[in-house]
């Protein structure tokens, strides 16, 4: 597929012969227990921003906020921060990698440019982790594909599923608590025809656009009920072109903290809207399917 809107991007050379991880999901599928597990794995860089949300600020069909009006924001924090702004930006990370992110807004080299900065010569994979990528969509993924084509380097891609009832619940109630307004946990029958939520439960979808999209070879799918093992965590660090090494798996990160029982009503409609998920997935991955999903 040809994008004659893709820019001329320039060449990094500080990134040559390393290899670029995209997680892309699934959201609630702990993609934040994944980012700080890679960070601190051997010859592997994260980006200080968990979620770079670059790719979805050009496809954003199924969005869920102005992400670029985030960084904006998360920006504007930092420079209020105490002390001097110049002193606070020169010692602190997450100040550096905000201005890099607000760059992005009107510049596309700053993608690969962040990650040529904080990369070193011993790093050989460095990390985008943003849930929201599952929702790209065909042309979305064809263009991530092309868009780092521009550079020599070697994309691979991660996408984490979850039981599809349990995943759901787990999005609204932290919808909920990020926004009480929304209030998906009463409303939940408004949150099953939402389109930008539907869309994050479309495993189908997301499965078939990347099978479509990326080789084989370069595509990992796992399992957040068996994350945990020792087989998943290999596959993992393989990916990644590291060592497996200790995996704290008693602490949760960005763990919802509204906690609340989903009603009856709510999870027979949500089972008859996932249904044609469970069903693809089983037919796609067979005994990989961990026991503990749904009927």
């Amino acid at each position: 597929m040809m994008f004659p809107n893709m820019p001329n991007l320039r060449h990094y050379p500080e990134l040559d012969g390393k290899t670029l991880l995209i997680c892309v999901g699934a959201m609630k599928c702990a993609t934040s227990w994944i980012y700080n597990y890679l960070a601190k794995r051997d010859g592997v860089t994260v980006s200080p921003l968990k979620e770079l949300h670059f790719f979805n600020t050009k496809f954003t069909a199924h969005a869920l906020g102005d992400m670029d009006g985030l960084a904006l924001r998360r920006l504007g924090f930092h420079i209020e921060q105490p002390g001097e702004a110049p002193d606070n930006l020169r010692r602190r990370d997450g100040f550096q990698a905000s201005v890099d992110r607000a760059q992005m807004i009107y510049d596309d080299n700053a993608y690969f440019g962040h990650f040529a900065r904080i990369v070193d010569p011993q790093t050989r994979t460095f990390c985008d982790v943003t849930p929201a990528y599952s929702v790209l969509g065909p042309t979305g993924f064809e263009y991530m594909r092309a868009f780092c084509a521009s550079q020599d380097i070697r994309l691979k891609v991660l996408f984490v599923m979850r039981d599809p009832l349990d995943r759901l619940w787990s999005q609204l109630r932290h919808m909920t608590q990020g926004n009480k307004t929304t209030n998906f946990v009463e409303n939940w029958a408004k949150a099953l025809t939402a389109p930008a939520i539907c869309a994050r439960a479309d495993y189908r979808g997301t499965v078939t656009d990347l099978d479509q999209t990326f080789p084989e070879q370069d595509v990992l799918y796992l399992f957040y009920e068996t994350l945990f093992t020792a087989g998943s965590l290999q596959s993992l660090c393989a990916l990644a072109d590291t060592r497996p090494g200790p995996a704290d798996t008693d602490t949760r990160q960005n763990e919802t903290q509204l906690k609340a029982e989903m009603p009856g009503a709510a999870r027979a409609a949500a089972m008859e809207l996932l249904a044609p998920q469970y069903a693809f997935c089983r037919a796609r991955f067979g005994a990989d399917i961990p026991e503990a999903w749904q009927a």
